[in-house]
Parts: C-alpha cells; sequence; structure tokens
C-alpha cells in the first residue's frame, strides 16, 4: 500500500462513527451486514449512515453490493491487512547510522 492510500483510510476511520461502522463490519465477517441491520444496530439516521457507507467505500475499506432488495456491506479484508502491514512494516527496525538516537530537526 502506498502512503497516499494509508492516509486516505486512516482520515476515513478518523472518524468515530465511520470507525464504529468498519468495526461492525470486520465483526460480522465475510457474509458483512445488510444496511438496515447496521442502521438498527448503530442507532444513525439511515441518510447519515449512507454518506458514511460512502466515505468507507471511497477509501477503499468497504464494498456494498446489492442482492435482491437489500443493499449488504463488506469489509474489504485485503485492504485493511495491507493497510496494517503498511503500519508494521517496520516495526522495530531502528534507525541505523551513527546519529540514531537524536530526532530529525
Amino acid at each position: 500500500m502506498k502512503e497516499e492510500q494509508a492516509a486516505k483510510c486512516l482520515a476515513e476511520l478518523g472518524s468515530p462513527t465511520r470507525l464504529a461502522v468498519f468495526k461492525l463490519l470486520v465483526k460480522a465477517g465475510p457474509k458483512g451486514m445488510v444496511v438496515g441491520d447496521i442502521q438498527r444496530r448503530l442507532q444513525i439516521p439511515a441518510s447519515t449512515l449512507s454518506h458514511h457507507i460512502a466515505k468507507l467505500s471511497w477509501a477503499g475499506l468497504v464494498e456494498q453490493r446489492r442482492q435482491g432488495r437489500s443493499l449488504h456491506c463488506f469489509t474489504r479484508h485485503d485492504v485493511m491487512n495491507e493497510l496494517l502491514a503498511f503500519l508494521t512494516a517496520e516495526c522495530c527496525a531502528g534507525f541505523g547510522g551513527k546519529n540514531a538516537s537524536q530526532p530529525a530537526a
């Protein structure tokens, strides 16, 4: 994942409501959830929820699919895993060099 895409994902997850929606969809697993069920569980007005889901979709974190009369939302686990890998790729790698212990100016 490139830095620009990671920043987009993190920005959209920076909203408490969008984070709650995303976490609920992660919990739901590969079956996802119908929009109405998300709305009832989180007590979010339909128009507000639609806006938040659109933002998560724009960032690539959520996918929507119409199944008959229902609109299902799914977490894009591939994108979530790429984001986590991006964030942890250099975990504890150190900085190297003789001035490694000094912060950048």
